[in-house]
């Protein structure tokens, strides 16, 4: 991590900015363990070791959290026999799906510095997953009134429609009135955020926090930090005029 000028910027600056959610703007951790908890409290309520299903799923979790078929993962690591486990999971699915926590804390800084992006250009958010699920995820950080328009990929196909697909990212661009290869994408993963900003020809900006701090810059973005706040400053910087003579503390560059 460094302090100095912004990374050279060529071409016109960015007209709008969109952000991920989990683990960009709050620790998704917190959220996952409040859901497995609810899984585990609806396991016991079916008659099955809540204690064991719960720890199960938070392996599971913590293994890779957006791959399918967890809780199935879990209750079989918990010792529940296969063939009971088809029938016992729908309703520990509905218990994961419906967990609404009244508030996920965001990372420090982040609410000033999102605050920040709005009131200097149209700001979008980004999300894959289940629409419900991140729906109450977006109410319990409060940031969601300082979002032009939340767009959950999900929404556009399924799974089929996550980053990197571009679908997600196009239609988001269309609701803020911007062309998709004029955003700056903020997000913690390269094979998702960065990876999507690449396919419409956009740049990003790689936050290197959460499940996936360790993972390589791959493809690489056009600027890497370690706090959300330190890449609102750049995607400010550069808004304000990349040629401006800014410094920026907490980014490094690409691979740093």
């Amino acid at each position: 991590m460094s302090a100095g000028p912004v990374p050279p910027w060529e071409g016109p600056p960015p007209l709008g900015v969109v952000v991920d959610l989990d683990d960009t703007l709050y620790p998704q951790a917190s959220y996952l363990a409040g859901a497995a908890e609810a899984v585990g409290a609806a396991a016991a309520a079916a008659g099955l070791d809540g204690a064991r299903v719960h720890a199960a799923l938070l392996r599971e979790l913590a293994a890779g959290s957006d791959t399918g078929g967890t809780i199935d993962r879990a209750l079989l690591a918990a010792g529940v026999p296969a063939g009971e486990v088809r029938v016992r999971v729908p309703a520990l699915v509905t218990a994961f799906t419906a967990h609404a926590p009244d508030v996920l804390a965001p990372y420090p800084g982040v609410v000033e510095a999102l605050t920040a992006l709005a009131g200097a250009t149209a700001v979008g958010c980004l999300t894959d997953g289940d629409p419900a699920i991140q729906a109450a995820k977006v109410a319990a950080t409060g940031l969601g009134p300082l979002f032009r328009s939340v767009l959950v990929t999900d929404t556009l196909g399924g799974r089929a429609a996550r980053k990197p697909a571009p679908g997600g990212l196009l239609e988001l661009a269309g609701r803020l009135g911007v062309p998709a290869d004029r955003l700056l994408v903020i997000g913690d993963r390269p094979g998702k955020d960065v990876a999507v900003a690449a396919a419409v020809g956009a740049r990003a900006i790689r936050v290197r926090q959460g499940e996936y701090a360790a993972a390589p810059d791959r493809p690489a973005a056009w600027a890497v930090t370690h706090s959300f706040p330190a890449a609102a400053d750049l995607a400010l910087a550069v808004l304000r005029g990349a040629g401006a003579p800014l410094t920026v503390a907490g980014w490094s560059p690409p691979g740093g």
